[in-house]
């Protein structure tokens, strides 16, 4: 690059657009948010629902300690105070046919001694060793090929992959599951603390990244979708907006952080997952906004779901949630149908039969690619050849699936490429 980078254009103002505008300003490099939606966040914000009448989020995440890009991202905005939680690595599921809870709590260390004397009901030792066989899967092999067929699969393993993959077990890939499991239950509790914000998606990994960043000279523009990006002698050198044309100096940088499909339209030729997956939340009006449910059973926050709709159910003041991962299946159920079956999985778990209360049912058809071996290998790395020009977003080569921490460091890596340039 011919001269050293003064300002950045972004596209995108998603997670992984922030995270690689946070980067950037650390550096001392401002940047303008172009982004096509009324505000910022992408699939991670909240909104003031009417029909319900509360504020809810877009849909539900789980964090975890040892998600170390998004902690980073979190202390360096001033936000990592606004998460809340048990404070210790601790998972209650419920079976919801068989009626049968239990609980995960891995101790701190890396030696998983809980395995020994506080094994999940009816799960053999080697269930348990077998997981380090996911460390050399072949490629291609499915999670359900690597390690299904088990009373640990399909208490732990199933509904943990279907949620961090957004793929079901017969097509994930179990290279991509280890990567998730690499960083969180093989590292011990210390880092598998879960974590989840104490107002909304929008307080804790938003709202504070674009007071930090407008503190530090970067700004944000809603409503403001990039039709098209000029490229000329292998260098980026203009965005289409509504507004007209804006020229990239060769002073300034392009971070392309929008969807997969959204950024091939804009560069041909570019290599991304073609094949994706839906995902579904859930959202039951129930009790006062200050009054947190109860889930049954002295379950505080959340409790995974096995054998029901749903993978996981959340408690918020004034609100019950659920996703359902993987919701391809789902395409042709109607809202009304989804709801009834996910509301009869709740009454179970609250041991509560109940009229069922307003709900929001919101679907993303297109959520995240398909974590499949095919969808990995078809990822985009942040640098694609083009001067002045890197790519973000939780769909291209992080080494992670679709997950906030893959979004976080995506923007990471596609800021950092540019700096390195200077």
């Amino acid at each position: 690059m011919s001269a050293r980078i003064r300002h950045v254009h972004i596209a995108g103002a998603g997670l992984a657009g922030l995270s690689a505008a946070v980067t950037l300003a650390r550096a001392g490099v401002p940047a303008t948010l172009y982004e096509a939606g009324p505000a910022a966040g992408g699939r991670c914000r909240s909104y003031f629902d009417k029909a319900l009448g509360a504020r809810i989020d877009n849909g539900n995440h789980l964090l975890l300690s040892g998600n170390d890009a998004t902690m980073d991202y979190l202390a360096t905005v001033g936000a990592r105070e606004t998460l809340t939680g048990p404070g210790r690595a601790v998972f209650a599921f419920m079976d919801v046919g068989r009626g049968e809870r239990w609980t995960v709590a891995p101790g701190r260390g890396r030696i998983p001694w809980w395995i020994l004397t506080r094994r999940i009901p009816g799960t053999r030792l080697l269930d348990y060793l077998a997981l380090r066989r996911l460390q050399k899967v072949p490629p291609g092999m499915t999670v359900a090929e690597a390690v299904g067929g088990t009373e640990l699969y399909r208490k732990l393993i199933e509904p943990l992959a279907v949620s961090a993959l957004n793929t079901p077990c017969e097509t994930a890939s179990a290279s991509l599951l280890w990567a998730v499991l690499e960083g969180s239950l093989m590292q011990g509790g210390s880092a598998c603390v879960p974590l989840w914000p104490r107002e909304g998606m929008s307080e804790s990994l938003v709202d504070p990244a674009l007071a930090w960043l407008a503190a530090r000279g970067t700004r944000l523009r809603t409503g403001c979708r990039v039709s098209a990006i000029e490229i000329a002698d292998g260098r980026v050198c203009g965005l289409t907006l509504p507004d007209g044309r804006v020229e990239i100096g060769a002073d300034e940088a392009l971070v392309v952080a929008l969807p997969a499909p959204v950024a091939s339209d804009l560069l041909p030729g570019l290599a991304a997952p073609a094949e994706f997956e839906a995902i579904v939340n859930l959202h039951f009006r129930i009790g006062a906004e200050d009054e947190l449910p109860d889930l049954g059973g002295g379950v505080p926050g959340f409790v995974g779901l096995v054998g029901g709709t749903a993978e996981w159910l959340f408690a918020k003041p004034g609100i019950l949630s659920v996703t359902i991962s993987a919701a391809n299946r789902l395409a042709e159920v109607s809202n009304e149908t989804i709801a009834e079956r996910v509301w009869a999985d709740i009454e179970t778990v609250r041991g509560v039969v109940a009229p069922m209360p307003p709900v929001r049912v919101l679907r993303e058809k297109r959520a995240t690619f398909a974590a499949t071996a095919t969808g990995a290998a078809a990822r985009s790395l942040p640098f694609i050849g083009i001067a002045g020009l890197s790519m973000a977003g939780d769909w291209t080569a992080t080494g992670l699936p679709s997950t906030i921490e893959g979004a976080i460091r995506s923007g990471r890596a596609a800021a950092q490429n540019l700096l390195a340039q200077n």
